[in-house]
């Protein structure tokens, strides 16, 4: 069964058939990948990451058919972030989550093979440069997206969700992201692409070292959600997930040493 997209994480429709539709998948610069830690290079030139979502606008959650996904106003700079390896902020456009059906399996991102529970994504673009999301979303150098490692324990992290079906939403004002970030913001970062379709070669990752935690009964939550819309055959929402891609010669710079 294929999704509404066209693509979709089944049998049929899944990451190993996208290439079909997006020959891209096969390029030099997909994502996500696995972090092997001591062959990250530590650059002492990247800039700390400044991240200010204090003005925070978010606007709507919703059950896009492939996550669950907060957006946000993005018509200035006010929620954004700056520093790290970027010349200019990038503003913030939306996040969404990513998880697995059991807590061994779940994250895009691996580190020395190991997988998490659950990775967030937090999209962010090249306002200045680019005019809009979308023109950004087809350059080089549009697009920055934070990841953020989920690891079950007793957690802060709680997030209501109530629209099981996709193409549900609900207004979500006035949440402030930041407080989905670990207290260190020591990161990896390395030239990537979207990890799910049009799967554009357009992100400069910056995946946390540090996890966050999150209950083990907010991540059943997730997986009460379904792939599917009313009238469908219900199809529970697990496994969105692309795995690890080839790295191509790339290389991860780290902002702390090891």
């Amino acid at each position: 069964m294929t999704g509404p997209h066209g693509w979709g994480y089944g049998q049929d429709d899944g990451p190993s058939e996208w290439y079909k539709s997006y020959p891209v998948a096969q390029g030099n610069r997909q994502s996500p990948i696995d972090i092997v830690s001591a062959k990250a290079v530590y650059d002492p030139g990247l800039k700390p990451l400044n991240i200010s979502y204090e003005s925070c606008t978010s606007l709507n959650i919703s059950n896009n058919g492939h996550s669950v996904m907060v957006e946000f106003e993005d018509a200035d700079d006010k929620t954004a972030i700056s520093g790290g390896p970027f010349e200019n902020p990038f503003r913030l456009k939306q996040f969404h989550f990513h998880w697995g059906t059991k807590p061994s399996q779940g994250s895009e991102h691996t580190v020395d093979g190991k997988p998490f529970p659950s990775e967030l994504h937090l999209v962010h673009w090249n306002a200045r440069k680019y005019a809009t999301f979308g023109e950004a979303a087809a350059a080089p150098d549009g697009l920055a997206v934070i990841g953020v490692f989920l690891e079950v324990r007793i957690a802060k992290i709680k997030i209501k969700l109530s629209f099981f079906f996709q193409g549900t939403k609900a207004q979500f004002r006035s949440f402030n992201p930041k407080c989905l970030l670990p207290l260190s913001l020591d990161y990896w970062t390395y030239p990537g692409s979207l990890t799910t379709p049009p799967l554009n070669e357009s992100v400069t990752w910056i995946v946390l070292k540090e996890s966050v935690k999150i209950s083990e009964k907010q991540l059943e939550k997730f997986r009460t959600l379904l792939f599917t819309s009313e009238e469908d055959q219900r199809i529970q929402m697990v496994n969105n997930f692309r795995p690890p891609q080839p790295l191509r010669g790339r290389v991860v710079r780290a902002s702390f040493k090891a």
